[in-house]
């Protein structure tokens, strides 16, 4: 049966063969996938306007988010954010906390209708149990005091649009002993052009465009300012860069062949297509800007990119729009309007010039589809070589049967080989012994 098994276990190998190809594949495809996404990054307007926010003051920090404009403001702290907390206080923990025979409570929050909110247990825990799980935006509890048994109201958001009151209690209203309140900050005299923006949480956004304002206390005269970041931008540029080399290193990987070692992919066109594509991308330039390198970002003699921080962040200072063209995508105001020779390019023949990040995303896209297809096509070969495994399990099971058939009828026959050669042995040996004298 071992020999028999032999073509199934050559099938089986080549399952294994094609696994091994396919998780090559799916290595090479998620690389791909990181690079599209660092390349369309790198498309984004807003990844080129990013802001570095510093405040004046301890107490105010800010922060940005892409698309970040620069720019200064002063203003005083008139306000801060504050979440409602009110309480109602009673003898001990058992005295009814509901007022008169009612079953229950009345939250109102911002001014909206009430929520009825039953309860089951008249007590302040009851009571509390009750609220909690209403699931509005108060939450309850009950404390033991010094002055007693404290059923304790809270806002889970603050901001006077968060605000609430409470009815159906014991004794009344409870006290608010923490009122709701916005943060409000104070730009210049709101009476002689200034103005004021008021938040319901200490976050205060809509000053700077693309920077939040956190407040904590209130103060006078604080300057939060935003600077352009262009290091941030060197680091998205950088991320891009190493992309493409994990794409690069990728393919070397699974393509490699040593005296000790083939690897899945040793000699796939397709796959070494890929290289020669994004080589090919970034080594040809730009028309009308010329080498990548201007900007820092050149081919080694291994075929790997690097990329000069130094040499980026000076010719972004120096140029922002020009560094910003040769790396985004499509730009129609970027053509080309002189052909090689010198001569004007008719209007109507003009093609917008594409930036190296496009470049990258089209041809990421491009082998991310091939190498889709490359993984399907495995994948059915599998399919189909694991339907052959299973068509000669059959085989071998009807081969086994059969053999152990032929085996059983030679061990029959053997077996009455053997009691016929008995037999004769015995025969043999009843027979009488000639005499010595004949």
């Amino acid at each position: 049966m071992q020999v028999e098994r032999v073509p199934q276990t050559q099938l089986q190998s080549k399952v294994t063969t094609q696994q091994k190809i396919q998780s090559a594949y799916q290595g090479i495809n998620t690389k791909l996938a990181s690079l599209k996404t660092a390349a369309d990054d790198m498309l984004k307007t807003t990844s080129w306007q990013i802001g570095k926010a510093t405040s004046s003051s301890s107490t105010v920090t800010a922060t940005t988010v892409a698309g970040t404009v620069p720019g200064s403001v002063t203003f005083d702290v008139t306000g801060v954010a504050k979440a409602q907390v009110s309480t109602a206080k009673y003898a001990s923990a058992t005295d009814p906390a509901l007022a008169g025979g009612a079953t229950k409570v009345g939250i109102s929050i911002g001014g909206a209708a009430a929520v009825d909110v039953n309860v089951t247990t008249n007590t302040p825990q009851g009571v509390a149990e009750a609220i909690n799980g209403a699931g509005l935006n108060v939450r309850a509890s009950v404390l033991t005091t010094d002055q007693g048994t404290v059923l304790q109201l809270s806002s889970t958001k603050t901001g006077e649009a968060n605000g609430f009151t409470i009815t159906g209690l014991a004794g009344g209203a409870p006290t608010d002993i923490t009122p709701a309140e916005d943060a409000v900050i104070e730009v210049g005299d709101p009476t002689a052009g200034g103005y004021t923006v008021t938040s319901s949480s200490n976050a205060i956004t809509g000053v700077l465009t693309g920077t939040t304002i956190n407040v904590t206390k209130l103060e006078n005269n604080v300057t939060v300012t935003v600077d352009a970041d262009n290091g941030a931008v060197a680091d998205k540029m950088k991320a891009f860069v190493d992309a493409a080399n994990s794409v690069m290193t990728e393919i070397s990987t699974q393509t490699s062949y040593t005296a000790k070692a083939k690897q899945p992919l040793t000699g796939n066109s397709t796959v070494r297509q890929i290289s020669q594509t994004m080589l090919g991308q970034i080594g040809t330039g730009q028309s009308g800007y010329g080498s990548f390198s201007q900007f820092g970002v050149e081919l080694d003699r291994y075929g790997k990119l690097t990329f000069d921080r130094e040499q980026f962040l000076k010719a972004y200072a120096d140029d922002p729009t020009k560094v910003m063209n040769a790396v985004m995508a499509e730009d129609p105001t970027v053509q080309i309007t002189t052909a090689p020779d010198g001569t004007k390019i008719p209007k109507s023949k003009m093609t917008a010039v594409m930036g190296l990040a496009e470049r990258i995303s089209i041809a990421a896209n491009n082998s991310t589809t091939n190498i889709t297809n490359a993984i399907k096509g495995s994948e059915s070969l599998v399919t189909d070589l694991n339907k052959r495994i299973d068509a000669w399990d059959l085989r071998l099971e009807n081969r086994e049967a059969a053999l152990r058939k032929q085996f059983s009828n030679l061990e029959v026959s053997l077996g009455k080989l053997n009691q016929q050669s008995t037999w004769l042995a015995g025969q043999i040996s009843s027979l009488p012994t000639p005499s010595s004298n004949g």
